[in-house]
């Protein structure tokens, strides 16, 4: 049970997206285990990667469908209704699936014609096809004002990519995918680049992670990369409408997915919580089950009022931080409680709820840790007082 009355349709998808998801729980902690084993369980057919890529629908071959109609991709309230039926399965393992993810807001944000179909049109291929999004670096995170990767005219003229991004989703198992780099100075700076892994210059290695294994963050390693202009993205656009404009939109329509993530753990560790305890009610009642239902309730609205906002082109972000905010420390708060609740050895004893423990920790840093989430809400907050003001 969700604990929030769902309109018809939204309640049928979410029925058939938590069908879909078993394999990934039943993959999940040989993933967990080794990483490097999702590929070729992609590929032999055991996952329904297909269904939960998320392509346009001009190029999904396979989509989730409710009666007459497909999940909508650019639909981020269809979609966040699908992603918590992937992760109340396994989040590590729905994250490491291919498919466009992050670099997929970009595509749609910046990219003409010829980038999209160039794209597309690889991910829809009759393969498995993963993606990443490049914007984070080692020393300065994500900063735009102090980016070291630098998109430069090389001692030919062309253009050449050149830095290094760490922690990037599915970075050394990705064919394509999309880098942030510095072409000048100055806000406007920033722009975003097409880039075939293929290509030489590019190296990716994994890193070794605690939660959401699964993913695969990795390291890439960027140098003298070939660029033609036809690989920046939003070079028909105005300045202003390229870079960092493009990113912030992308990371508003990401951080709702992001908040249902960590919701989606917090269900499953919840229900095996319950299963668990009830048989000692002792342990029930330290685990205050009706408490974390209510929370679950409540995050889950708040999780799809952002998804609405973001559709409906909210320029803030403030309803997707709150509920980013709010569904990561549910997760947290959620889990440590369950393994208090379950005894001293309950993390060896219980190994999925080992597993949530651990991925739970890590959506405190994506799309913006807590304090970055708690910055959006004030600036949220006093934007729409000066608005109001304004029309009074």
């Amino acid at each position: 049970m969700t604990g929030v009355q769902e309109p018809g349709r939204l309640a049928r998808l979410r029925g058939a997206a938590r069908e879909l998801a078993v394999p990934l729980r039943e993959v999940a902690p040989a993933v967990d285990r080794d990483p490097s084993v999702l590929p070729e369980l992609v590929r032999s057919g055991r996952l329904p990667w297909r269904e939960f890529s998320g392509l346009p629908a001009a190029h999904h071959t396979a989509p989730i469908r409710v009666g007459d109609r497909s999940t909508a991709a650019d639909s981020c309230v269809e979609q966040a209704v699908v992603w918590e039926e992937m992760a109340r399965a396994d989040a590590g393992v729905a994250l490491g699936l291919p498919g466009p993810a992050m670099s997929g807001f970009m595509i749609a944000e910046l990219a003409d014609a010829e980038q999209r179909e160039r794209y597309y049109g690889l991910l829809a291929s009759d393969r498995p096809v993963w993606t990443f999004f490049g914007m984070t670096e080692p020393s300065h995170g994500s900063d735009p004002a102090s980016m070291g990767t630098a998109l430069r005219p090389d001692a030919t003229g062309s253009l050449a990519l050149t830095g290094t991004k760490r922690f990037i989703g599915n970075g050394a198992r990705a064919e394509i995918g999309v880098v942030f780099a510095r072409r000048a100075p100055g806000p406007l700076g920033l722009t975003a680049v097409l880039v075939d892994t293929a290509r030489p210059g590019f190296d990716a290695r994994p890193l070794d992670t605690v939660g959401l294994r699964g993913l695969e963050l990795s390291e890439l390693r960027i140098a003298e990369l070939p660029v033609a202009e036809e690989d920046v993205l939003g070079r028909h656009l105005r300045a202003s409408r390229r870079g960092m404009w493009a990113a912030v939109r992308t990371f508003n329509r990401f951080r709702p997915l992001v908040a249902t993530l960590a919701l989606g753990v917090a269900q499953a560790a919840h229900e095996y919580a319950e299963q668990t305890l009830r048989p000692t009610p002792r342990a029930f009642h330290r685990y205050a089950a009706h408490e974390f239902a209510g929370r679950l309730a409540g995050v889950r609205a708040m999780v799809a009022a952002a998804a609405l906002a973001a559709d409906h082109g909210a320029a803030s972000g403030a309803a997707a931080s709150a509920a980013k905010l709010h569904a990561t420390r549910l997760a947290e708060e959620l889990t440590q409680r369950a393994v208090a609740a379950l005894g001293p050895g309950a993390r060896f004893d219980h190994p999925l709820l080992d597993k949530w423990v651990r991925d739970a920790r890590a959506f405190e840093f994506m799309e913006g840790t807590s304090n970055i989430q708690r910055l959006n809400l004030a600036q949220g907050y006093l934007q729409e007082r000066d608005r109001r003001a304004v029309a009074a």
